[in-house]
């Protein structure tokens, strides 16, 4: 059953499998950092654990059933109008839908941070009425839309590897598994430094509406959506983590500027009380 793993080009696609889980579960811990933090303290952390638990069995089930995902991707409804054409598919309705939810998600966080003052604070979180159930059921959904790109890039990538049908399968689960638990080790840190710092839950929130935002544009081009005789095109990846990137690289210095501008502060405190 295993055979496949005493194959060096096995094991150069587990680790290329396992490294694409990684990076495309980023967006997934950002999701679930804002999900959990709406929740009591006691269940953050709880909720950060199942929530990647449940979301690594859902992704195992996805790829036994990869054949449904594929015929997803068939057009099953054809929009033809003189400024607008389209082929509706189950893949494209899925990100469609998902990236509007994170528009909308996000954009409903930002309002409550921003524009809502700081002393209602636990009278929303009351009127919210967020619960374990709830926020796990909203990191299922998001997972469950983030899985159909990243699970048919597998079974691209892994096409035609080994001798028998099964193995490109045992490759996918196994780098599913260990990018899970290595996004479990990791998950509650990045949760609680997010939640830590106003500015940096503001720039997650706005990097879950680019990823929104790429969702529906990956839909229309799914579709071959066209506008006005002219089709949309997909936004590569690579630009939106460039950007993502850049922008925690800028935060991370204004961070350190503060914190250098703290202690010069601190210091001309303790002197001038000397004095």
């Amino acid at each position: 059953m295993f055979d496949i793993l005493t194959s060096p080009d096995a094991w150069v696609a587990l680790l290329t499998l396992t490294f694409l889980e990684i990076i495309l579960g980023i967006d997934n811990i950002v999701f679930i950092s804002i999900a959990a933090n709406k929740l009591p303290e006691q269940e953050q952390k709880k909720a950060t654990f199942w929530g990647l638990v449940l979301a690594m069995v859902q992704r195992i089930l996805l790829l036994f059933a990869v054949s449904l995902l594929i015929g997803l991707k068939k057009p099953f409804y054809y929009v033809e109008s003189s400024w607008f054409t389209a082929g509706i598919s189950g893949q494209a309705l899925i990100l469609l839908l998902g990236g509007l939810f994170l528009l909308y998600k996000s954009t409903s966080e930002i309002h409550e941070k921003v524009e809502l003052p700081e002393h209602d604070e636990e009278e929303l979180k009351s009127k919210n009425l967020v619960t374990l159930p709830k926020a796990l059921f909203q990191i299922l959904i998001i997972d469950f839309i983030f899985s159909i790109d990243s699970i048919l890039t597998a079974v691209g990538m892994t096409n035609g590897i080994g001798d028998h049908p099964n193995d490109a399968l045992i490759l996918m689960i196994i780098a599913v598994v260990i990018s899970i638990i290595i996004m479990i080790v990791f998950a509650n840190a990045i949760r609680v430094f997010i939640n830590k710092h106003p500015s940096m839950q503001l720039l997650a929130l706005s990097f879950l509406i680019l990823i929104g935002f790429m969702l529906i544009a990956e839909a229309a081009h799914l579709s071959h959506a066209s506008f006005f005789g002219s089709e949309v095109g997909t936004i590569p990846k690579g630009y939106l983590y460039f950007a993502i990137s850049f922008s925690l690289l800028v935060e991370f210095l204004n961070m350190k500027y503060r914190k250098k501008e703290e202690i010069i502060d601190d210091m001309e405190e303790e002197e001038e009380s000397a004095k």
